[in-house]
């Protein structure tokens, strides 16, 4: 999993009343401090030239909620009857008196928003810093990174006017500061030349080779995947290409000769590009995290047709590759599609606690719109166990976003044959959100059977992750023409999403409507459908972590998947 990570406080949503040039204003957000590796460089330049998003009040986020619930339940009347974009958008889009609000407040000062996002809950609106200091009655300054350099305009505190509260739900970028330091997915080494490698085989034993390095025929053998190929063109995979990192096909027809030989080597991939996202066919250009994510979906989910989407800098933020910016720009993307993908899996994270509660909210709504839709949205839970973004010096467990957010489904990692978990799976529980009603019972019985174990060190009344878990150590791909072992849950996140697209092949060509949102069914029936794992834990913050337990648990969550089970939980 690609993790970036600073240390960073949260903004707090206490208000305070104040007036300013005849306004009334109230403290909106804040933070207490400069978030840790930032050094302010001053009071940024009043001409400088700000592009800033404001999100506005839904009106009926508990409605969308609801119906979620409705089409993602099984034994629900509405099961698998997703909403229309239209039906989404209805629920999303701000009250027209919200609007008039802020449009009109924004008149008053020569300025004019533009709708961002396909409901019009978002609004992008150019402006400079003395515009931006006024009317938001704050003081935008430049901050560095300490480590790279990098400059960025933020704020620590901004107010709005009294009458836009309830219209107005927060300013971004302001007091969330972007992270440019990525990390790649763990334990990436080159194989010297003439290492053994195992090709695909139609046996149901695992092969032996499987103790050492993981292939395609591997999980196939572990998971009981089949090899048949799709039949549906309807039921999409999407992959999300994040932070500059580029699939190339050279590399997977390389891959595919190697450990998937039995598939044509000239299957390939569709490209979607968002906010001018690349895909450089150079081969010196092919990212480690693009080509394994690419290989282990078109890889194991046979004959599924796979998108990269690749998610570029985008125009109006100011830092190029800035992460909460990318997953914005991408999601914008999928909801204004007409028939986005039925699948998206997305490698990438930070630590909860770099992104505001208000915008992490913000993008988990998103979620929830697209999985309303019938999308599966699965993520990688993390590589850092429970210290999160492969922080050690915490004192604290760390929270992985998205991973938290409840309209997704989180996937940790195993290891071995046997199986046993990973010891860098990240999971635990979230500090901005709620555990959700689906997990209550499973989670009630994991914390039952701890204990007290690592008490005060994280929110046991928190949103629990991972949901899943699949192997996720020492994967062989094809990076820039050489073979390589890598790990991570950036290799357990496509796993599990090739399996879901397979699954959703056959509801498909069975007449059936694909599994959308997982969650509900996942923690219901589900549950029996996944290879419980029972041994390791996730070190962390000086600590062992959390262990695993029969059933849920906070390092593989209900376990890995059995693929025959799966069908017949789905109905087929």
């Amino acid at each position: 999993m690609h993790s970036l990570g600073l240390s960073v406080l949260l903004a707090l949503p206490v208000i305070h009343a104040s007036t300013s040039m005849g306004r009334s204003m109230v403290v909106h957000e804040r933070l207490e401090a400069i978030p840790t590796g930032f050094v302010a460089h001053g009071s940024a330049p009043g001409h400088q030239s700000l592009s800033l998003r404001l999100a506005l009040v839904s009106n009926n986020l508990v409605g969308l909620e609801d119906a979620l619930m409705a089409v993602s339940t099984p034994g629900s009347a509405r099961y698998g009857q997703f909403l229309t974009k239209e039906e989404v958008e209805t629920f999303v889009a701000p009250s027209q008196s919200s609007v008039d609000a802020v449009t009109t407040y924004l008149s008053a000062h020569g300025l004019n928003a533009t709708p961002f996002s396909p409901a019009g809950d978002w609004l992008s609106l150019d402006l400079t810093v003395t515009q931006a200091n006024t009317i938001f009655d704050t003081q935008f300054s430049t901050f560095a990174h300490v480590e790279t350099g990098a400059k960025s305009v933020r704020a620590l505190q901004y107010s709005i006017p009294t009458a836009l509260r309830g219209h107005l739900d927060f300013v971004h970028p302001t007091i969330t500061f972007p992270h440019p330091i990525n990390h790649g997915p763990v334990l990436s080494t080159p194989l010297s030349k003439g290492a053994a490698t195992s090709r695909s085989s139609n046996s149901n034993a695992v092969p032996a080779s499987c103790k050492q390095a993981i292939t395609p025929a591997c999980l196939q053998a572990l998971y009981g995947i089949p090899t048949a190929k799709a039949t549906q063109s309807s039921s999409v995979l999407g992959v999300s290409g994040l932070a500059g990192s580029f699939a190339n096909r050279a590399d997977l027809h390389a891959f595919l000769e190697a450990f998937r030989p039995d598939l044509s080597p000239s299957t390939t991939f569709a490209i979607q590009s968002v906010d001018n996202g690349k895909a450089d066919q150079n081969i010196s250009q092919a990212g480690r995290e693009a080509d394994l994510d690419i290989q282990y979906t078109v890889g194991v989910a046979s004959g599924v047709p796979v998108t990269f989407i690749t998610v570029g800098p985008s125009e109006t933020i100011e830092t190029p590759n800035e992460f909460i910016a990318s997953l914005q720009n991408l999601m914008t993307f999928l909801l204004g599609e007409r028939n986005p993908p039925t699948v998206l899996t997305t490698s990438y994270g930070l630590d909860e606690v770099f992104i505001s509660q208000p915008l992490a909210t913000s993008l988990c709504n998103a979620y929830m719109q697209l999985g309303a839709r019938g999308t599966s949205i699965i993520f990688a839970s993390g590589d850092g166990g429970v210290s999160g973004g492969h922080t050690e010096n915490c004192t604290q467990f760390n929270p992985t976003f998205p991973s938290v957010c409840p309209y997704v489904t989180s996937v940790g990692a195993t290891t071995g044959v046997p199986e046993t978990a990973a010891y860098f799976s990240s999971g635990g529980f979230s500090n901005h959100f709620a555990a959700p009603t689906y997990q209550r019972g499973a989670v009630a019985d994991y914390m039952a059977k701890l204990g007290g174990a690592n008490r005060g060190l994280f929110n046991a009344s928190g949103r629990a992750w991972p949901d899943v878990a699949a192997q996720g150590n020492n994967f062989l791909i094809v990076n820039q023409g050489q073979t390589r072992l890598i790990g991570g849950t950036s290799a357990s996140a496509p796993t599990f999403a090739s399996v879901i697209a397979l699954l959703n092949d056959e509801l498909v060509a069975a007449g059936k409507r694909p599994l959308g949102f997982l969650n509900p069914f996942l923690y219901s029936t589900g549950k029996s459908a996944m290879n419980d794992i029972t041994t390791g834990n996730n070190p962390g913050c000086n600590t062992d972590g959390f262990p695993a337990m029969e059933g849920w648990d906070p390092v593989t969550g209900l376990g890995t998947p059995n693929f025959a089970a799966l069908r017949k939980a789905v109905g087929l």
